[in-house]
């Protein structure tokens, strides 16, 4: 079940209003909500004392301990791909509905948007899924780590700690995808790297550059100095300038790795503009495999992200946690899952020439 909220405010105290009134954190709140047993007698009844002062109703995620009640999970997000978007939804609502779980669908502004996560806070939500780019938002997870509400990140390279995670290893789907390249013989890739601020795209930019040391290309200023990283930030728009910018260069790429599919297929879109057969002239390869590689013309060669698993499993990951008597174990709170190459039509060796 879908409900998408608005923006009016829920009028009753809050987790943090009972912190406050019996002097603690929100997180030992949390944890006489939940009967956990390392709270001293004497906390324990300054927080119920609050609690009963102000008539703080405690979330689903208290009575699902008991009952296994109808949990409710926020899912937070303010991704400018609508195909990643739309995969991320479907994996989300398939494991919703199998955990008795009400999914509670926030778009964020942007990264800063801390207003739309306090909503769901004070509408007593009782985990929050966070895919990118609103898992590494330094902002947002403050908000929420003070809340103690359960959080899983989706798809960062580098979880807090206290958070729960699931992704892939970013740094080797992109050393693949480079390397696969400079096997079919390109020595001149491109790189269209992503959002800045996103963790994942430091380390596809990581692995792209291990790529090309470990086939001998150096680095990817190679043959008098010609700069072949362009920076995009996940959008369609942000590909056609990084393609353009990339295909300006002399001599250009004989290939491009977009660190996603849109920036892919705007990239496949302006070698169109420009004449270029792909993949005869210039192969473009992409990343996360959504509706969108298989959509254009060629189809694209990409890296397989499998965005709706890891969002069903983000959801199996909160519901357990919520429902847990004690927490996760540690060497299950980060799960990596596995990543593919998969060629299509967009990727081929270079041509005997390549115009400057």
């Amino acid at each position: 079940m879908v409900r998408r909220t608005g923006r009016k405010r829920h009028k009753g105290p809050t987790i943090g209003d009972v912190a406050a009134a019996a002097g603690v954190s929100a997180m030992t709140v949390s944890r006489v909500i939940n009967q956990e047993a390392n709270v001293r007698p004497s906390t324990r009844e300054k927080v119920e004392a609050a609690i009963a002062e102000l008539r703080y109703a405690p979330s689903a995620a208290a009575r699902a301990l008991a009952g296994g009640e109808q949990i409710r999970i926020g899912l937070l997000h303010s991704n400018p791909s609508f195909a990643y978007l739309s995969d991320f939804l479907m994996g989300s609502l398939d494991a919703a509905s199998r955990s008795n779980v009400q999914l509670v669908v926030e778009k964020c502004a942007d990264e800063r948007d801390v207003e739309a996560v306090t909503h769901l806070v004070e509408g007593r939500i009782d985990g929050i899924v966070l895919p990118p780019p609103l898992c590494d938002s330094g902002p947002i997870l403050s908000v929420l780590q003070a809340a103690a509400i359960p959080v899983v990140a989706v798809a960062t390279g580098k979880a807090p700690e206290w958070a729960l995670s699931v992704g892939i290893d970013d740094q080797a789907a992109a050393y693949a995808m480079t390397r696969h390249l400079a096997t079919l013989g390109h020595r001149r890739i491109g790189f269209i790297t992503g959002n800045a601020n996103l963790s994942a795209s430091g380390e596809r930019l990581r692995g792209y550059r291990a790529a090309l040391a470990d086939c001998g290309l150096g680095d990817e200023r190679l043959d008098g100095g010609a700069q072949w990283v362009a920076e995009g930030d996940f959008t369609y728009r942000s590909g056609l300038a990084a393609a353009a910018h990339l295909l300006n260069a002399s001599p250009r790429p004989t290939a491009i790795f977009a660190s996603n599919d849109d920036m892919a297929a705007a990239a496949v879109a302006i070698a169109h503009r420009r004449g270029l057969d792909v993949p005869g002239d210039l192969s473009i390869c992409g990343f996360d495999d959504t509706a969108l590689a298989t959509t254009i013309w060629p189809e694209l060669s990409t890296i397989r992200q499998p965005t709706a698993q890891m969002a069903r499993i983000a959801v199996e990951m909160l519901v357990r946690d919520i429902r847990a008597r004690t927490p996760i174990a540690a060497d299950a709170r980060h799960v990596l899952v596995d990543h593919r190459l998969v060629r299509r039509q967009s990727d081929a060796p270079p041509p005997a020439e390549t115009p400057a």
